[in-house]
């Protein structure tokens, strides 16, 4: 059985975000790029099944819609434990362009189960896992926060209003998973990091693809307001901010 883990590059959550070009284009200058959280969860737990011998797991590889910048990222990967890469060399234009990107690289490598975070942390889109099932034409389940192998059955335990449900189920299949999938990022040792030099990168020229929406501009979001002091004393000012200023009541 062989799992796949769909892996974003994305700036550091601590990035002082800044724009150029009339705020039209992201300043890369100076920013530390990581994967993204959820994919890092996503990888982690990959492991975890693997380590169990009564999984049948035996590969877990990463795949990335990304330029040559972002191989350090996947290098990443490999360190923490990942097999192998697959990496599109494409620039990531939008999340219906990535999906169909990932789902030509990966048709025919036979995958068992394909995971994904649920959004990444720079877009916010929440969109490629679920495209990627209908390129497959895979089942796919949302919201998964656990992933279990047991005596054969793959079994997904998603979050629901008010609960949880266990859905059971048979590869192929695509899980998009949120937190709680692993506790922690698994994080590299020296030796993974030494033995993902050499580990393989398939390297795949993307296919020609429409993309369904375009970015025009940026805008930073507003500074904060100063904070205002109220004398305990006085209430009376302290709901006439409320309702007047703040307009929340």
């Amino acid at each position: 059985m062989k799992i796949l883990v769909c892996i974003s590059h994305v700036p550091d959550t601590t990035t002082k975000v800044k724009f150029t070009e009339n705020n039209t284009k992201l300043d890369t200058a100076g920013i530390q790029w990581v994967i993204n959280p959820w994919d890092e969860l996503s990888l982690t737990r990959a492991l975890e099944i693997k380590d169990d011998p009564t999984s049948g797991v035996t590969r877990v590889t990463v795949a990335h819609v990304g330029l040559a910048i972002s191989e350090p990222t996947i290098r990443k990967a490999l360190a923490i434990g990942a097999d192998d890469a697959i990496r599109i060399n494409a620039d990531p234009t939008d999340a219906y362009y990535v999906a169909a990107q990932l789902a030509t690289a990966i048709k025919n490598e036979s995958f068992d189960i394909i995971l994904c975070g649920i959004e990444s942390s720079d877009y916010n889109g929440s969109n490629v896992g679920g495209m990627l099932a209908e390129f497959l034409g895979y089942p796919s389940v949302s919201s998964v926060s656990s992933v279990k192998i047991e005596n054969g059955k793959t079994i997904l335990q998603r979050e629901i209003d008010g609960g949880k449900e266990v859905v059971t189920l048979q590869p192929p299949f695509i899980a998009i998973v949120q937190k709680g999938i692993a506790k922690e990022p698994r994080i590299a040792a020296m030796r993974g990091i030494m033995m993902a030099r050499t580990k393989p990168i398939k390297v795949v020229e993307p296919v020609t693809c429409e993309t369904l929406t375009e970015l025009t501009s940026f805008e930073l979001p507003k500074p904060r307001a100063a904070c205002k002091f109220i004398d305990p004393d006085n209430p009376g000012q302290l709901f006439e901010l409320l309702q007047n200023e703040a307009k929340i009541l």
